[in-house]
């Protein structure tokens, strides 16, 4: 997790209502079996927002109303969620079921369409049956309790395996500003966005324009630093909500506490990116690759992906495996500049390759360290001074088993 400074504490056991003046509740109504697959979150007054959104060519409805209503005044104040489908390549009708939901949840709340965003997660093709979503929406009462946010978790998840929360508090013009987050993912998950929803809280007081400045920035190191798969999706969002309840000074990059709010951040999408990787479908261990001494921080960030992403990379830490030559590999069709002579590896603390040649160690001390749950990976370059660290999972027999059945 981030290293904490002095000004700012995470919380123990609060989420994503844990900013003043957020609600939320999840239920089930009807769309799964058992399982919650409806949710909402709801601010008390209309707040600042941003999103970042897949890259994928091909996006879901739910998805271009959310994007929509984020550029139409840069305000929202709920967001409403289904998990079980996606309403993706759903034609004209899965976008008027995705206004539907929209505009259901806005009259309910006594508040505009526009205000209301909206997202969906689970099997891509299938259209919505909207009679257990309509219904469902009349029962959802967001409330600011703990039970609602953990049922708020539990009805975004499809494969997920656990719901991921984290909050901090900082302490900006003297107050306490609270930034708290929740996500879901597990599968399809790939930097520039993958099956993966995320919503934050805050109750800083930030106008949109540099609040989206700021989740750009923090993304690009933190939930585009993950990968499962390899595959990127049609739906997924990070959606980012201040609603200025904590009544400081406006945030901007020129207040002089602007990086204590961007650190608080970093940590909420750090916490909920490394609970995915963590998570991935069938995963067993938690991949970290770090990058130092590449001619750029992109290009370390570069190589850093490309080598958690490496199927045989993840293969052989699922195996136990110490075989740095599929490490050395991956750096080398990264894309970036390397040269070979200059390369060393680290698994663990473990030296494997200095100078672009293997050297000895302790195979049986390797092997006792690749059965931890988490491993580091550590490629220096010693090229330039740019840093870069990506996360993913190990590839195992139960991911194929997941995906082979997913739809049936």
């Amino acid at each position: 997790m981030t290293t904490l400074t002095s000004a700012m504490k995470r919380i123990s056991g609060n989420n994503i209502v844990s900013p003043i003046g957020f609600k939320a509740e999840g239920i089930h109504c009807g769309i799964k079996h058992k399982k919650n697959d409806l949710a909402l979150l709801v601010s008390e007054v209309p707040a600042s927002v941003a999103g970042v959104f897949t890259t994928n060519v091909v996006q879901a409805a739910p998805l271009l109303v959310t994007k929509e209503a984020v550029e139409k005044s840069g305000k929202m104040q709920a967001v409403i969620i289904n998990s079980g489908n996606a309403n993706a390549c759903t034609g004209k009708q899965g976008l008027a079921d995705a206004r539907t939901m929209q505009m259901k949840t806005a009259e309910k709340l006594g508040i505009a369409p526009h205000l209301v965003g909206v997202a969906s997660t689970g099997v891509i093709g299938e259209m919505m049956r909207m009679e257990p979503i309509i219904k469902g929406i009349e029962k959802l009462k967001p409330n600011a309790e703990l039970e609602g946010s953990i049922n708020f978790s539990q009805a975004i998840l499809t494969t997920d395996t656990i719901t991921k929360n984290t909050a901090y508090h900082v302490m900006i013009d003297g107050r306490e500003i609270t930034i708290a987050g929740t996500a879901k993912g597990s599968g399809m998950i790939n930097p520039k966005m993958a099956t993966m929803l995320g919503f934050i809280t805050t109750d800083a007081d930030i106008e949109t324009v540099h609040l989206q400045a700021a989740l750009k920035t923090v993304t690009d190191v933190t939930f585009n630093a993950i990968t499962v798969d390899g595959d990127t999706s049609t739906n997924d969002m990070v959606l980012l909500m201040a609603n200025g309840m904590a009544g400081n000074e406006p945030l901007t990059p020129l207040h002089p506490e602007w990086e204590v709010f961007i650190q608080a951040l970093h940590a909420v999408s750090l916490d909920l990116a490394k609970m995915i990787a963590k998570d991935g479908e069938g995963a067993t261990k938690l991949i970290e690759v770090e990058v130092n001494g590449a001619i750029s921080d992109n290009e370390a960030r570069m190589i850093a992906k490309t080598v958690v992403g490496s199927p045989l990379v993840k293969t052989a830490v699922f195996g136990c495996d110490a075989n740095w030559g599929r490490v050395i590999a991956a750096v080398g069709y990264s894309g970036a500049t390397v040269d070979p002579d200059f390369i060393s590896i680290q698994i663990g603390p473990t030296t494997v390759v200095e100078s672009g040649e293997s050297v000895q160690y302790s195979e049986e001390k390797l092997i006792t360290y690749l059965k931890q749950p988490e491993v580091k990976i550590v490629v220096h370059l010693h090229q330039g001074r740019g840093q870069g660290t990506a996360w993913g999972c190990d590839l195992t027999y139960d991911y194929v088993q997941i995906n082979a059945t997913y739809r049936s």
